[in-house]
């Protein structure tokens, strides 16, 4: 048995060591250097700013679907998955995507998943049926779907490269018998009225839970989906706008070995300062882009008057666009209450502008990208 701050591994029956992490908080506690406490309140303040943008964004909760789907693609990226923000808008609008069908779905169930968690208004964010019920929407219908979804695993897990076995793995989690006790405990850290400050709280938990990896699919999605449900739980965010994953897709290798740090040599503070930098990164992002789409949607009504594009209808398909990026003539006439005619006018003069993009190259059924705000919203999804 080998033994460290955060927990101790211990030989199984099969001969292979699997890891049991100590309850949370860790003890001896976090160490509050210089530098933890200045990333803990730069990233207090970056969430503040971004939380306070959406006031003065264009259909705020239209922007933040968009910054969903951008999360979701991001988490779901990590775990191997092709899709991309194009081929999820193209899969919304009934187009044949680009994409593998496949990677598209996991992709919609991340999303379905995010709603249902934040749907939940339970104190008690964290219990075994809250988790049961968002791994159900979360795997159903994938090739993840028949991996136990919904259900916590009674088999051995582990963590490494494709071919990987028990005695070659990177990190195999607790034995399956210690999982209910251990996410018990994970949950009694969480409700706990304690007074640690709340992304310290989050940044612990993420980890314990990626360490316990309660099922046999989806551990990485359901930690990641957590952080926002925790944010939006505690007041922190009022929107789901933070898409942490673009900065642990970007940082992968550095990810896992933080979390593999912790648990073998109890390294608490360099994860927490990780993750305290990817909040203060990811707020940042995310408030340039927002105050570039404000830009943007100054920048083509000024575009309109200098066109003589004019008229209520011109003004309120911009609002359209912002809310669905990708449109036919007929979305148009229906949600302006316009005839045939003047939409299809109106689509015309878009597109000569360059506002939007036929995308489908067809002569009928046409459909219309929004290029400009799509551009600014899935930068960063390249595979």
């Amino acid at each position: 048995m080998i033994e460290s701050r955060m927990g101790v591994t211990v030989r199984q029956k099969g001969g292979y060591h699997a890891y049991i992490p100590k309850p949370l908080p860790p003890n001896p506690t976090v160490h509050f250097d210089d530098e933890l406490h200045h990333l803990l309140s730069e990233a207090d303040r970056a969430l503040a700013r971004l939380d306070g943008m959406t006031i003065v964004l264009p259909n705020a909760d239209l922007f933040v679907a968009m910054y969903v789907k951008k999360e979701a693609l991001l988490s779901s990226q990590i775990e191997g998955t092709q899709a991309s923000l194009q081929g999820i808008l193209q899969f919304e609008a009934d187009m044949v995507p680009t994409d593998d069908i496949n990677d598209i779905k996991e992709v919609i169930n991340y999303i379905q998943a995010m709603d249902a968690g934040l749907a939940r208004t339970s104190s008690n964010l964290f219990s075994l049926e809250i988790l049961q019920d968002i791994h159900r929407i979360l795997l159903k219908g994938t090739r993840g779907g028949k991996k136990d979804l919904g259900k916590i695993r009674t088999v051995q897990n582990w963590i490494g490269p494709q071919g990987s076995t028990l005695w070659s793995a990177t990190f195999i989690p607790p034995p399956p018998e210690k999982v209910p006790e251990l996410l018990e405990e994970l949950e009694a850290f969480i409700i706990a009225d304690d007074r640690m400050p709340p992304l310290i709280k989050i940044g612990l938990v993420h980890a314990q839970f990626e360490t316990i990896h309660p099922f046999i699919d989806g551990n990485g999605r359901m930690g990641r989906l957590f952080i926002t449900f925790w944010l939006c739980r505690k007041g922190i965010l009022a929107r789901p706008l933070l898409y942490l994953s673009i900065f642990l897709k970007a940082h992968r290798e550095e990810y896992y070995s933080l979390l593999q740090e912790i648990r073998f040599e109890g390294d608490w503070e360099s994860w927490l300062k990780f993750f305290l930098r990817g909040i203060i990164e990811v707020s940042n992002e995310a408030l340039a882009n927002a105050r570039e789409i404000i830009a943007l949607k100054e920048k083509l009504l000024d575009t309109l008057v200098r066109n003589n594009v004019g008229g209520l209808s011109a003004v309120r398909l911009i609002d359209l666009l912002f809310a669905k990026p990708v449109v036919t003539v007929a979305d148009i006439g229906s949600a302006l209450g316009i005839s045939h005619q003047p939409a299809y006018d109106l689509v015309n003069q878009f597109e000569k502008l360059g506002i939007i993009r036929e995308i489908t190259g067809k002569k009928r059924y046409k459909k219309y990208l929004f290029v400009d705000y799509v551009l600014i919203i899935e930068r960063g999804t390249g595979i």
